[in-house]
């Protein structure tokens, strides 16, 4: 399919970054860019009041818990990672995503702030994610849980997510479901995707190797914690939902990791949408397709749950 009218308008106005030369970056550099307005902030989607939304800890990890039911009764909980290739992004960034979420779900909505690199390379995102997760069974009184848990996440967020499923599955803690939206699941980059869109689609493959060389350095790409499609035994995983966008370096990976798990016996559902960008479902305020496709996926949640 050609790109999305409003795919189209939002490359012919955004800055490229096809030669920015993210290799020249200094950590003063990625400070100040994390430290700047967010400048997609009214397109996030709107920052619903709710009865409830504090600012916790995971053990060390800073959270963020929403609910929107003004009861005090327990709960399913959504454990919600955001996106930023592992170097931005941050709890109040997507702070219109958590309340969505819990909001459509019915959920405790449990966002993590997990460390970032290249201050704190892998497995530092990937520990903070598992940290949290396992809080949530380890303390279900504290947030209001029923015991039953899923997690979600875009992009970077999508890859914690999927890494937090295997080691719930490894550790003998049942996940309901996982729920990805553009995941980042193989740090290989080999796949016909990686090529197909490597320029001028948002997220070019310099971008991306950038951000996987500031958090994974050296690591082995065939480590199941940096490349959960990598993982040798996927059977077993929570039943799963993935979002993918046409135009996305990322595509290949997510509906490569659906097909796995089906194969496997794990109930995985893909749906791709035509003519959309990387990080869609972050700026439903930019893209229609971003407020349908979380719809669907806040609506496969709920279901789960």
């Amino acid at each position: 399919m050609p790109l999305h009218p409003q795919a189209r308008d939002f490359l012919a106005t955004v800055a490229s970054d096809e030669g920015a030369g993210h290799d020249a970056r200094t950590l003063e550099d990625i400070r100040r860019a994390r430290a700047a307005p967010d400048p997609f902030v009214l397109h996030r989607g709107p920052l619903t009041t709710l009865p409830f939304v504090r600012d916790e800890l995971a053990e060390a990890v800073p959270i963020r818990v929403y609910r929107a039911d003004p009861g005090d009764g327990p709960l399913p909980v959504v454990v919600y990672f955001h996106g930023g290739g592992f170097v931005g992004g941050s709890v109040k960034r997507s702070d219109a995503m958590g309340r969505f979420l819990a909001v459509r779900t019915g959920a405790v909505v449990v966002s993590a702030g997990y460390r970032l690199a290249p201050e704190h390379p892998f497995p530092a995102a990937a520990d903070d994610a598992w940290t949290v997760v396992r809080d949530i069974f380890a303390r279900p009184a504290f947030y209001q849980s029923n015991g039953v848990v899923a997690v979600a996440g875009e992009s970077a967020g999508g890859n914690l997510a999927a890494v937090a499923a295997w080691q719930a599955r490894d550790a003998g803690l049942r996940l309901a479901h996982q729920a990805l939206a553009c995941p980042l699941l193989d740090a290989a980059m080999e796949l016909p995707s990686h090529r197909d869109y490597a320029k001028g689609y948002a997220l070019s493959a310099a971008e991306l190797a950038w951000s996987l060389r500031c958090y994974a350095g050296g690591a082995d790409p065939a480590d199941p914690r940096l490349s959960p499609l990598r993982l040798p035994d996927v059977a077993g995983l929570p039943p799963a939902t993935v979002v993918t966008a046409e135009y996305d370096v990322l595509r290949d990976e997510g509906e490569a990791y659906a097909r796995r798990l089906a194969e496997a016996g794990v109930p995985a559902e893909c749906r791709r949408w035509d003519g959309a960008l990387h990080g869609f479902t972050a700026l439903p305020g930019l893209f229609d397709q971003g407020a349908e496709a979380r719809d669907y996926l806040a609506a496969r949640l709920r279901q789960a749950l």
